[in-house]
């Protein structure tokens, strides 16, 4: 069974994730109730296999027919859905290259609205490491077998040298950012299928050293803005690009001494979240290039992915230690990790998640009531049996003060008494006395 390890803190806000790991099994993280639960694997997809690993994932979180996009190791792509798992299309392609030697790096699932009651139109984007990006449009209805592709299909080829490594569109959904080994940072419009702008190699250092081109993941500041980026090197780099500006970048850093491998921005518009090779996850403001702080706690493995949720400030990172795990931004403190079993390629967390008690049947409701009602009206005879005890020891406090006074009272009566009669005693005698003489 999967483990779990508690810290002390507050504990993680309710919530739902989906992680992906090298064997291509799709496992589900909860933590409902109060805040202090333990996040628990309480599903698990698919069958242990190499060949199916997960290699890019993406995901439209709505409330009403969601769906998942997931690109394996085999070359196949499928769309499934996030509630229950069922896979709702399957995409091969049947090109004359094997999936091992030109696999899918980048993958988007842009967001559409539900146009018929049974069927919805999806697009799909994906990126393979050599260049061949690809778009297409499925009519997704209840069955697989009925799922066929529309007639748009674009198909073009972003980078004529090197491997392409990352691949991130931005929050219109009109612009996306490739980068690599030997690929220069570029952003193509994906309306037009054409690249715009791309990036100018920075300048030998002092040493005359110049550091080849090398970028592994890449992402935009802003969702709503395209015109910034923020990209991570395999030379520890962070930087900064601002295509209204200049061609280079306009803000550089370095961080640690091993490559970066997860770059993600946060929901302000200037701080991002970067994790290394070595296990280092930290948060810098792009503004300045100022380090905020690094996460307490360590990894113990290469930091693969890391996913912001887009409603409580917490982030979920995880990587090659097969531990997901759950950070509180503002405190960057470890609020749980969760233990998996495989190496981890990614996790998404899924926004349209609600923690509702599940209610099994109407006669568990009416149980359930009747069982309060008998214990409110046990809490009600006891309070009624104990205000008359505490009624009767307030009478017996008072008959005890009582007669404390009636001592007293007679105590000073008696002296009285004394004192009349010794008074009476000394008039005796002066009368005796009187009739003596």
């Amino acid at each position: 069974m999967p483990r779990t390890t508690t810290v002390e803190s507050p504990g993680c806000p309710p919530f739902r994730a989906l992680t992906f790991d090298v064997l291509g099994l799709v496992k589900v993280v909860e933590a409902r109730g109060k805040q202090g639960d333990v996040p628990k694997v309480v599903e698990q997809w698919g069958e242990p296999e190499s060949r199916n690993c997960v290699l890019a994932t993406s995901i439209d979180s709505r409330k009403r027919d969601p769906m998942l996009a997931v690109a394996r190791k085999c070359g196949k792509i499928e769309l499934l859905n996030p509630a229950t798992g069922d896979t709702r299309v399957v995409i091969s392609d049947a090109s004359d290259t094997k999936p091992e030697d030109d696999p899918i790096i980048g993958l988007h699932l842009f967001r559409r609205e539900r146009t018929e009651e049974r069927s919805r139109s999806c697009t799909l984007l994906s990126c393979s490491t050599k260049g061949n990006a690809v778009i297409r449009s499925f009519e997704v209805m209840d069955s697989p077998e009925d799922s066929v592709p529309t007639s748009s299909t674009s198909k073009w080829n972003v980078c004529a040298a090197g491997s392409v490594l990352c691949c991130k569109v931005d929050g219109s959904e009109n612009y996306a950012v490739v980068g690599g080994k030997g690929v220069e940072i570029n952003i193509w419009d994906l309306d037009k299928c054409n690249k715009f702008w791309t990036a100018k190699a920075p300048p030998k250092n002092n040493l005359g050293i110049f550091t080849p081109t090398w970028f592994t993941s890449a992402t935009f500041l802003r969702k709503d803005d395209h015109r910034k980026i923020v990209a991570g090197t395999n030379s520890h780099q962070v930087r900064l690009y601002d295509i209204s500006a200049q061609r280079r970048p306009v803000l550089s850093f370095d961080f640690r001494e091993t490559p970066i491998k997860a770059v993600t921005e946060d929901l302000d518009g200037y701080t991002v979240y970067v994790g290394n090779g070595s296990g280092d996850l930290a948060s810098f403001d792009m503004r300045t290039g100022k380090l905020l702080g690094c996460f307490l706690g360590k990894c113990s493995g290469s930091i693969r992915y890391i996913s912001r949720h887009p409603d409580f400030p917490m982030i979920a990172s995880c990587g090659l230690d097969s531990y997901v795990r759950l950070w509180d931004v503002k405190s960057r403190q470890l609020l749980s990790a969760v233990f998996l079993k495989q190496h981890l390629n990614s996790v998404l967390f899924d926004s349209a998640f609600a923690d509702e008690e599940p209610v099994q049947n109407a006669r568990d409701v009416l149980e359930n009531e009747a069982q309060r009602q008998r214990v409110d009206e046990n809490q009600f005879e006891d309070k009624e049996e104990t205000l008359p005890v505490k009624r009767k020891k307030k009478k017996k406090k008072k008959t005890r003060k009582e007669g404390g006074d009636q001592k007293t009272s007679g105590k000073e009566n008696d002296g009285i008494e004394k004192l009349n009669r010794k008074k009476k005693i000394k008039r005796v005698k002066t009368l005796a006395g009187d009739d003596a003489w």
